[in-house]
């Protein structure tokens, strides 16, 4: 059964049974701080698990976007070396928020398994809770009892906490779980050995197919647990284990999910990937196949996440994007011997097999192409600098073991991988101080966690349910009281509360758009309100205090000069993107931003950059605009389908509702949740500030708007009254600078003619000064000349004649600089190389350089350091 076929199969059973089918929501998580990816089916449920959002069916079916390579769940370095784990991977679901239970879900789960794909019932085991005295749940028998309605008891394992019990993190929904395994040995193989022994045993060919997961309890901050209201199924079902097994092969990547990716790899290397069933194969070719698999398993995962709108970069999700994908490319650089970009090409292969389910990974293929392509282009730049900078590090080495601390350095700054660095110096006779790198990395791993721990308290609540109100559209300031609160505790930002209230106008953030900020007052008290985030459906208030009475009546105010601000840089956040779409052509996409009070960030698909009169015209688009007085048209609930007919531009990587709300300006139609101006007007002026690359294919603008833009003018006209002021105030300023730079060239030209004439003139009195040393004519003095003219000036001395050591020093400015000079002959026989001495030298000046063997420069900062720089040279001859 082909892939396409296993995921349509698992969806129109589900739905037979009652459940509405779901589309994934995107892999990078937009409302939710506690993940960076969805790194489970259930991610994206979470609010109806905790009760603060009501579901649309109480009966769910999806095959949901999964990305393991941050946090509790990480597989990353476990990719490649084995058949079955994946970074990214689709897990398959059917869900039951408060509706059915243990007695349909196992029955559903044997019946899909067994007679609708017809898998061998003697190749499958079932898992189910043994029970924890300390936690106080019982054993399962529940699930044990409907088990063995259709499986002999010796294939029933009882499982501990760590396999059969279910828990996403520290905190949150939880509970028991009930696993269905596959063997998929061959008979001789079951024959010699039972699968039940190898049940969670780490064996490529006995794997967890399904999960059953039943919510029943919710983990607290004291680590107890507590039942929560309804009672929950939470199922999920590996889509790639799955076709291994109905596709009657031993590894994932046999199945047809990966093998069109492999045989493009191949294509490209002219290396052959061996399938699992062949045994007894070289090393290697095992770090072939190993390599084949990390690529085609990662660029997966990165083009995935790139479609979702998660550009690589380096903070955040977007550091993790680009570490899979520089894993990826130094295993082709390492062990299949690709020195150039080449996984970009991989993209087309996965929209064609892909793109009808995803049909974001089809309609964003050019963009996923060109920044694949560019961090691949970029990354190996980055790979050949490693590598002269590694030749540093091995002539800095006395002995056989490079310093791991080094290693580290070159890895930390320059991502250069460590494994990289063990296979170069062993092809060199020397080996890696891997301690010392393993060192380095915990401290810095120690230091990173100290930075961002945090502790989170469990929820006060004051009120039960969750009752809370928005009103931010229409108000900015409302009667509310506190439903419930809880206390963090970062190294970052030290003890805050997040506070939910019953009613708020404050907006959480969202859309690009910053969180409100205010107070929350009542008749004796007033904090304020530093932030506002969303989460799992609940508007988080940020305050360093609560109040003195949590059970009060307040008046939640928003700063409403903040919001303003923010409201007016938001709604030209959307008539600039209508321009760019109108000027530029309608491949521009909105690829993120930032909506503050004091400007606008905006990100958006564009393959070259934007001449200066294509920006002066999107500014004059969005001015017309202004001047239009082009009122707010805002539709509330809208549904999602008619309003992108209606032509409201929807985002990809967001993830929408059946309704949703629309906000148009005149033709610009757009769907977004934040906060705008009731009238273009109101905006008074938009103005660029910035244009540039972010990535391949993606260009940024900042511009400001309102009060910034009176404040840009001010600033500009003040220095042009600064500048009017130096020049004597002439009548015309731009000739006056005009006139000054062509003097400025004349005078240039004549201070260059007269150095290389006072060079020329030093050249006979510092020949005299030349001393012989172990057959080298070394000389090492400072001259009083710029750095060029010193150049020219060891240029002249070299030619003098052969077995030249020249270093010379300049201090122009008070900014030390060293030029060496060495003649070719010393470098080809004596192997001197004056880029490795002006870096071991430029110490002493606390700088560095480098250049040519023959002729190179250092700069530094300690002028006072030249004489002991000028003293060491001589070290370099003797």
């Amino acid at each position: 059964m082909k892939s396409q076929d296993v995921r349509k199969q698992f969806l129109d059973f589900f739905q037979s049974k009652g459940h509405l089918v779901v589309p994934s929501a995107p892999i990078v998580l937009k409302d939710d701080p506690t993940l960076m990816f969805n790194n489970s089916g259930m991610a994206q449920f979470k609010e109806f698990f905790l009760g603060n959002a009501i579901p649309k069916s109480n009966r769910i079916t999806d095959t949901q976007k999964c990305l393991r390579v941050s946090g509790k769940h990480n597989d990353l370095e476990d990719v490649g070396f084995d058949t079955y784990h994946h970074t990214m991977f689709e897990m398959l679901g059917n869900w039951s928020f408060g509706d059915y239970f243990k007695e349909e879900a196992l029955p559903w789960a044997w019946e899909f398994l067994t007679e609708v794909l017809k898998l061998d019932k003697d190749r499958l085991y079932v898992s189910v809770f043994e029970g924890n005295e300390v936690e106080n749940v019982p054993f399962d028998q529940e699930a044990f009892d409907i088990w063995k309605q259709f499986v002999p008891e010796d294939r029933i394992i009882l499982g501990n906490k760590k396999d059969n019990f279910w828990e996403m993190g520290d905190q949150g929904p939880c509970g028991p779980c009930s696993e269905i395994h596959i063997d998929l040995r061959t008979d001789e193989e079951r024959a010699a050995v039972t699968g039940r022994s190898l049940v969670n045993a780490d064996h490529p060919q006995v794997v967890e197919i399904w999960n059953n997961v039943f919510m029943e309890f919710n983990r607290k901050a004291d680590g107890s647990l507590e039942k929560l209201p309804s009672k929950h199924v939470d199922t999920g079902m590996g889509f790639e284990r799955l076709c291994m097994a109905m596709q009657n092969v031993t590894s994932n990547y046999d199945t047809d999910v990966f093998t069109p990716l492999i045989e493009k790899v191949e294509q490209i290397t002219g290396l052959k990937y061996t399938s699992n069933e062949v045994k007894d194969i070289s090393e290697e070719q095992n770090k072939t196949n190993i390599a084949i698999r990390v690529i085609v398993d990662h660029v997966r995962a990165v083009a995935f996440a790139i479609a979702d709108g998660q550009l690589p970069s380096n903070t955040g999700a977007g550091y993790v994007i680009r570490r899979i994908l520089r894993r990826a490319i130094r295993y082709g650089f390492t062990f299949l011997n690709i020195k150039e970009a080449f996984i970009y090409q991989l993209v087309e292969v996965l929209a064609n097999q892909m793109g009808e389910f995803f049909p974001e990974i089809k309609s964003q293929q050019n963009l996923v192409t060109n920044v694949i392509r560019e961090e691949e282009a970029s990354f190996l730049r980055t790979l050949d600098q490693g590598l002269q900078l590694l030749e540093n590090v091995i002539a800095e080495t006395k002995g056989n073991e490079v310093s791991g601390a080094k290693a580290f350095e070159l890895y930390d700054t320059f991502g250069f991988p460590k494994d990289l660095t063990a296979l170069i110096l062993r092809e060199r006779g020397l080996e890696l101080d891997e301690a010392g790198f393993d060192e380095a990395m915990l401290a810095q791993k120690t230091r990173s966690r100290a930075a961002s721990e945090m502790t989170t308290d469990d929820w006060t609540i004051l009120v039960e349910g969750n009752t809370e109100t928005f009103v931010g559209y229409d108000q900015v300031e409302s009667e509310a009281r506190i439903t419930r609160y809880r206390k963090i505790d970062s190294k970052k930002d030290g003890v805050l509360y997040q506070i939910v209230l019953s009613s708020t106008p404050f907006y959480p953030e969202g859309g690009g758009q910053v969180g409100d900020k205010g107070s929350l007052v009542s008749a004796n008290d007033s904090i304020d309100i530093l932030d506002t985030k969303k989460e799992n459906n609940l508007i988080l208030h940020f305050s360093k205090k609560l109040p003195e009475n949590v059970n009060a009546v307040f008046v939640a105010q928003v700063n409403t000069k903040l919001r303003a601000d923010s409201s007016k840089n938001h709604s030209a956040t959307h008539l600039m993107h209508q321009a760019l779409r109108s000027i530029l052509g309608t491949h521009v996409e909105q690829k993120g931003s930032l909506v503050n009070p004091n400007y606008l960030r905006f990100d958006f698909s564009h393959f070259s950059k934007v001449t200066d009169e294509e920006l002066q015209q999107v500014e004059s688009f969005v001015n017309a605009r202004i001047q239009e007085q082009l009122s707010l048209i805002e539709r509330r609930d809208i549904p999602f389908v008619q309003a992108v007919e209606e032509g409201a531009m929807a985002l990809f990587g967001e993830k929408y509702g059946d309704y949703v709300r629309a906000i148009k300006f005149g033709d610009s139609m757009e769907l977004c949740g934040g906060i705008h101006v009731k009238n273009t007007a109101e905006i008074w002026h938009f103005k660029i500030t910035s244009e540039g690359a972010v990535a391949a294919g993606i260009r940024r603008i900042e511009a400001i708007t309102g009060d910034a833009v009176k404040g840009y003018f001010a600033s500009h006209e003040n220095m042009l009254n600064e500048i009017k002021g130096a020049l004597k105030n002439p009548q015309d300023s731009l000739k006056a600078v005009v006139s000054l730079q062509e003097e400025n060239v004349k005078l240039k030209k004549q201070l260059e003619a007269l150095l290389k004439e006072k060079a020329k003139n030093m050249k006979g009195d510092l020949a005299k000064e030349i001393q012989e040393i172990n057959g080298i004519q070394f000389l090492a003095k400072q001259v009083d000349l710029n750095p060029e003219g010193a150049k020219d000036l060891a240029y002249e001395l070299g030619n003098l004649g052969t077995n030249m050591f020249l270093v010379l020093a300049t201090a122009e400015e008070g900014k030390p600089m060293l030029s060496c000079y060495i003649s070719k002959e010393l470098v080809a026989e004596k192997s001197l190389n004056a880029g490795q001495v002006v870096r071991e030298l430029g110490k002493y000046i606390q700088g560095g350089g480098g250049g040519q063997p023959f002729f190179a420069t250092a700069g530094g900062k300690n002028e006072a350091g030249i004489q002991q720089a000028l003293e060491k040279a001589i070290e370099f001859v003797k």
